[in-house]
């Protein structure tokens, strides 16, 4: 199988502090997996996906990420974009005064153009995004207003996946999806990402809870703590958490 992301002996610091967070994590996900990574609050999970994306808030102190064979750590977080990198955030920022349709293409053509493919016109893109929109529940009011302001948790989350689809990233890292979603949000959500999944696209889903992992189911569960994992087995594992909780692996690590 293709490795599309491999993580060895990843360390990583808060810059200018000493505290690290990241203590020497080793992952690969191959093309068309799925991953879970769960743990509990201050396990670095969140800190693994934004070292991922390129956050300029942490120092890799050791350690190496190859995405589809390339340094990670070496691109600039428009590069690692480009190249098929995706985070959908915890928290998705409002960004008032752009449209959310004058976001999209700008994201879209940006990514293009970087490949070294000609710029979509503009009603080329209305059409592709009306057609992934509607798949998405994504309504014509939402692409009108400005990016994220005024929406609703699942309408936030439903917006990520709708970039998600347009951008068509090789690796879709998502932190917390289901952070402030009701169910109803957390299905339609979760029936956006398993749209996108395939052979040629990979997953990471950061969560504290199994329920997410019943909407999107993993190949492979791996539980964090204290900066490293400590535990990786198939979905059933994550039952297992649920029953059992994080506190064994909390006191081994």
């Amino acid at each position: 199988m293709t490795a599309y992301l491999e993580i060895k002996n990843l360390h990583v610091k808060i810059a200018d502090e000493d505290t690290e967070i990241l203590r020497g994590v080793d992952l690969t996900v191959n093309a068309g997996e799925v991953h879970a990574i769960m743990g509990p609050n201050g396990s670095g999970k969140s800190t693994l996906s934004y070292v991922l994306a390129g956050k300029a808030d942490y120092e890799v102190t050791e350690g190496q990420v190859l995405f589809l064979g390339e340094d990670l750590l070496e691109m600039a977080p428009d590069e690692r974009a480009a190249a098929g990198l995706f985070l959908a955030f915890q928290y998705p920022v409002e960004i008032p005064g752009v449209a959310f349709m004058t976001f999209l293409k700008a994201a879209l053509n940006a990514q293009r153009k970087a490949r070294g493919e000609a710029e979509l016109l503009t009603p080329d893109f209305m059409r592709m995004v009306r057609e992934k929109a509607t798949a998405l529940n994504v309504t014509q009011d939402m692409l009108k207003r400005p990016v994220n302001v005024g929406f609703s948790g699942g309408e936030k989350k439903r917006g990520e996946i709708l970039q998600m689809a347009l951008l068509e990233p090789k690796i879709c890292v998502l932190d917390e999806t289901d952070s402030g979603l009701d169910i109803d949000a957390l299905r339609l959500v979760s029936e956006g990402v398993n749209a996108l999944r395939g052979p040629e696209r990979a997953m990471i889903v950061i969560t504290h809870y199994q329920r997410l992992l019943d909407h999107i189911v993993p190949d492979v569960v791996h539980v964090m703590s204290a900066g490293r994992i400590v535990k990786t087995g198939g979905k059933e594992l994550a039952h297992e958490l649920e029953k059992s909780g994080y506190a064994a692996f909390t006191e081994a690590a």
